[in-house]
């Protein structure tokens, strides 16, 4: 198994690896220099020659020493080219390890604390910032970490009100059920107003079972296994069927609907049991806000020029009610963030019904939006593509 190697470890030796090389090729450079100055002042050194008629040979030792003198100078080339080369070594390594110690030092350092950080933001810590120092690159991963604890607060701040939230609209069923099994088992309430006790623990009991159904549904929407039974669907008809259903319950509350539909059946290769989900998550939304007199239109038609690539078919869910602001329409889709924001001030939810209806659009292949409305309300705006 290798053993790995550290960054400051990498930088020391690829500097003191380039500085040797330097060192090396720059000797070598240096004692050929030198070595070519040699050659030239020993092939200067001039040769004795015997003089005509001398029977002995007198010059003979200037001949040796000569001889001796040519051969020092050729190796003189050698011996400094051999100690030039092993000073440039010397002088490479210092340089190549100084160079490298202090690069090392300089990137590595704000790497550490970008590390303990992270470390610090995994054990559940989400004060602590990274200083932005170092080179640009190094700063920029400092920079995304502080952006990255920020968002991990947001979130975790919205996850809590949002439990808050959900906590407060569970009390309040529980509580009406736990009241009214007390009076029966009691005996305080009995005949007719154990009839009535008995439809309000049904009704608060069929809130409760929805809200839970809801919360399972938004968990599951991010698992590998949810399920989508895709067949080919005419969203005509099953717009027609939510639009009977929500004529019933926008009549009880003077609340006229409005149905625009094409000309002709409309057919998406999708799950309409989903779609059907999804329409009626955006007309309670819009019925529960909306005041009397104040239209829900259901809209649908064919994908055309303006829409997304791949849209075969839009819905809209439109209402007359009092709308969002621009800033709302940007975070209309995250949980529990509407239902805190307009608590004291509308008849909301718990905040889950828009972001089942985001999941479950996303998981269907489409997209949706959300903005005003002509009718002086929100809109909703589905896109639905054919799915794989």
């Amino acid at each position: 198994m290798s053993v790995p190697v550290s960054l400051t470890t990498r930088i020391t030796l690829a500097c003191v690896g380039v500085a040797l090389v330097s060192a090396v090729l720059s000797g070598l450079a240096v004692g050929r220099y030198v070595a070519t100055l040699d050659s030239s002042a020993a092939s200067t050194v001039p040769t004795a020659t015997a003089g005509p008629g001398t029977g002995a040979n007198p010059t003979a030792p200037l001949r040796q020493e000569l001889r001796a003198a040519r051969e020092g100078a050729a190796q003189r080339p050698a011996v400094r080219i051999a100690r030039s080369v092993l000073l440039s070594v010397a002088v490479g390594m210092l340089v190549g390890t100084a160079a490298g110690a202090g690069t090392a030092r300089l990137l590595t350092r704000p790497l550490r604390r970008t590390a303990e950080t992270a470390r610090a933001m995994s054990a559940g810590r989400r004060d602590v910032r990274v200083p932005v120092e170092g080179p640009p690159e190094v700063a920029d991963v400092a920079a995304s970490l502080n952006e990255l604890a920020d968002a991990l607060a947001r979130s975790e701040d919205r996850q809590r009100q949002f439990l808050l939230s959900v906590s407060h609209e569970l009390r309040t069923p529980l509580t009406a059920v736990r009241g009214y099994a007390e009076s029966i088992a009691d005996g305080v309430v009995e005949g007719i107003d154990a009839q009535a006790a008995g439809r309000v623990v049904l009704a608060e009991s069929a809130r409760l079972e929805r809200l839970v159904r809801d919360l399972l549904d938004l968990a599951r929407l991010g698992a590998a296994d949810f399920h989508l039974d895709l067949a080919p669907v005419d969203l005509v008809r099953v717009l027609q069927d939510a639009a009977q259903v929500w004529r019933q319950r926008t009549a009880s509350r003077a609340t006229p609907l409005r149905v625009e539909l094409p000309d002709g059946p409309l057919v998406v290769r999708t799950d309409g049991a989903r779609v059907r989900q999804v329409l009626d998550g955006l007309a309670e939304n819009a019925v529960r806000v909306c005041p009397p007199d104040a239209p829900l239109v259901l809209s649908l038609r064919a994908g055309g020029a303006g829409d997304p690539d791949g849209t075969r078919a839009v819905l809209q869910v439109r209402d007359g009610g009092p709308g969002l602001s621009e800033a709302d329409y940007a975070v209309a889709f995250e949980p529990g963030v509407l239902g805190l924001r307009y608590r004291d001030d509308r008849p909301v939810g718990v905040g889950i019904g828009l972001s089942l209806v985001h999941g479950l659009v996303q998981r269907l292949g489409g997209g949706i939006r959300a903005g005003a409305a002509p009718e002086g309300g929100a809109c909703f705006t589905v896109h639905l593509p054919d799915a794989d």
